[in-house]
């Protein structure tokens, strides 16, 4: 894994400055978020504390405490103006009967006690952690045994068209990089979770311009934030080369496409920490015994 990652002070001021206009924007991130939740129609476990890692404006925190109307669901992001959203969505009564939390932290370092939560939720936030193996120790430290994991995050081919119109304009960082599936699959087994699993998707939106892209990504704080980026403000003439590049990627129905490659992971705690056996793979595969809450 040898990506330079972003500064994560930028990453909090990015998405500190979007919160307002976020949810305007994050098509995306409802898509995929409703893909992930879906996906917990198939646990049978009854889960009594969620975190929800990277919550931004509390969409999948306000879904879970649907889901889920007993359990206690805290929040988290790196961005408090994010989670003055998220409170907005839970009534003073429910926020109060659940002990629902919202808490401004980092994922890679996370505040909460050993064997804290029942499910580790997280949707489209582990592509902005710097060092993913820290980031998946500290997800098994706070699980307790027997709990399980639910994500998202972004592949390599994310924004390929961007990326190409960038590269034809100059040699600078222009989009953000991430890291593969099994990049990301290692990486959970050496933070010990058991039986991971990762699939891979590829979701296209469409614009009619490519410029109203990148003002959406500016918008929901996701615009470049990777060091060797132009510090200063990219020229007029700079930017309609890029646009002029973008043009290539028109298909035959008058739009262009932003291609995003969505992985989604699932993972557990072990009721006995012993050495995960790796099982990533290119679909999604969960155990029959877990999925049942069985011992």
């Amino acid at each position: 894994m040898s990506l330079v990652r972003p500064d994560k002070q930028d990453i909090r001021a990015a998405f500190e400055a979007s919160a307002d206009r976020y949810d305007e924007v994050a098509v995306l991130q409802r898509e995929v978020a409703s893909r992930l939740l879906e996906r917990l129609e198939l646990l049978k476990m009854v889960p009594q504390t969620i975190l929800d890692l990277g919550s931004g404006t509390g969409h999948c925190s306000e879904a879970l405490a649907r889901r889920y109307p007993r359990a206690r669901v805290v929040a988290l992001d790196l961005a408090e103006s994010m989670l003055h959203h998220t409170r907005r969505r839970f009534s003073y009564w429910a926020r109060l009967r659940n002990r629902h939390g919202f808490v401004a932290g980092d994922a890679e370092r996370l505040p909460f006690a050993d064997n804290s939560f029942d499910m580790l939720f997280s949707n489209l936030t582990v592509q902005w952690c710097m060092d993913l193996e820290q980031t998946f120790a500290e997800f098994h430290r706070v699980l307790k045994p027997g709990g399980v994991l639910f994500f998202t995050t972004l592949g390599p081919d994310t924004l390929k068209e961007l990326r190409a119109s960038w590269a034809a304009v100059d040699e600078r960082v222009h989009v953000n990089t991430f890291l593969d599936l099994h990049d990301v699959g290692d990486a959970m087994l050496r933070g010990r979770l058991a039986e991971p699993v990762m699939d891979m998707e590829q979701i296209t939106l469409t614009y009619r311009d490519s410029m109203t892209l990148m003002r959406d990504l500016k918008a929901l704080g996701a615009h470049n934030v990777n060091p060797g980026r132009n510090q200063g403000l990219t020229g007029p003439r700079k930017v309609q080369a890029v646009l002029a590049a973008y043009e290539q990627f028109r298909r035959a129905d008058g739009l262009l496409p932003a291609t995003y490659e969505v992985l989604t992971g699932h993972a557990w705690r072990a009721e006995a920490d012993t050495a995960p056996q790796p099982a990533t793979r290119g679909e999604a595969t969960f155990s029959i015994e877990q999925l049942r809450g069985e011992k």
